[in-house]
């Protein structure tokens, strides 16, 4: 590291470890939960159609706004739900409710991300079927 003031250095330490967290985070995720390995794959699938189809940075930017959002409800989702686990370990009303809004919200966040696939793919597919 470059010799930087000792408040600096550790200012710049822990927007780096901040990543380190992060990505940390997403793989602890991905390793436990089998929608979010679903939705790896569905992303992986959508960037090789994105190429294959040539869309142009429109529908790039639309994808990708799809796809992050499906990843954020997906990740905010599994947070809640280890919250809701480890504050109240058996069954309550309210700690279920919590589990249901939060899939609820990756629900949507799938559908509106179908949407935009469908959209940006289907006539192209169906040019390719006809």
């Amino acid at each position: 590291m470059p010799d930087l003031p000792p408040n600096q250095r550790s200012l710049l330490r822990r927007r780096v470890d901040s990543f380190g967290h992060a990505f940390r985070g997403v793989a602890a995720a991905l390793r436990s939960e089998v929608h979010l390995r679903f939705h790896a794959l569905a992303t992986v699938v959508v960037i090789g159609l994105g190429f294959y189809f040539g869309i142009s940075r429109t529908e790039w930017a639309l994808v990708a706004l799809a796809v992050g959002t499906v990843w954020t409800a997906e990740l905010a989702n599994t947070a809640i739900e280890a919250l809701t686990d480890l504050v109240s370990p058996e069954y309550h009303p309210l700690a279920g409710k919590a589990k249901d809004v939060a899939a609820g919200a990756v629900l949507l966040a799938a559908l509106a991300a179908v949407v935009v696939g469908a959209l940006i793919f289907a006539p192209q597919v169906w040019a390719l079927v006809e």
